[in-house]
């Protein structure tokens, strides 16, 4: 290893052969050139750049993550002949149970129409309701012109379709928004 005095005078000569630039005038690149910086460490516009290092770890999970929805237990989906059988069945009654409540509304528009597994009430200008099976997801789905869209599961524990969101009833949704609506009341259960 080269003693200290040995090393001062090689910096010493390394600096004089260099010409000192005028910092004034002078451009990024002149001046990282000036500095004595490696080579390649320029960046954008000939500036020295920063290398950053960035740690990605995963912590446990559940801390301070924001909850999400619920967890599918795709043990509980029903099997596609049950789903069919279920969703078939509420479909149609309520297409009964729609036609019936049709006759004791008095409102302009009011109709309905089941074809290709879709069953669509309308009621005039108070909008349309769409109720439709989507077996890969074993779900009824629900546009609505109060609530918007919704999917409701069906539900082992209360027999019945459920929105895992709000834990709404199907029937109860339609019983509620269609008195609201018509000023009638109808009974879907």
């Amino acid at each position: 290893m080269a003693s200290k005095p040995l090393l001062l005078r090689r910096l010493s000569r390394a600096l004089q052969r260099r010409p000192r630039p005028s910092p004034v005038g002078a451009s990024p690149r002149e001046l990282l050139v000036a500095s004595g910086a490696p080579r390649g460490s320029a960046g954008r516009a000939g500036l020295p750049s920063r290398r950053v290092s960035r740690s990605f770890s995963s912590g446990p999970l559940g801390v301070g993550d924001p909850p999400g929805p619920a967890a599918i237990d795709y043990r509980s989906l029903l099997q596609e002949d049950e789903f069919h059988r279920l969703a078939d069945s509420t479909i149609h009654d309520l297409q009964e149970k729609f036609e019936d409540y049709g006759d004791d509304v008095e409102i302009d528009g009011f109709d309905i129409d089941y074809g290709n597994d879709v069953l669509t009430l309308k009621i005039g200008e108070l909008g349309t309701y769409v109720l439709n099976k989507q077996t890969p997801n074993r779900q009824i789905w629900l546009s609505s012109p109060v609530s918007g869209p919704s999917r409701f599961d069906w539900d082992q524990e209360s027999q019945s379709w459920v929105y895992r969101r709000t834990k709404a009833n199907l029937l109860k949704v339609l019983e509620t928004e269609l008195e609201n609506l018509c000023g009638q009341p109808i009974s879907l259960s």
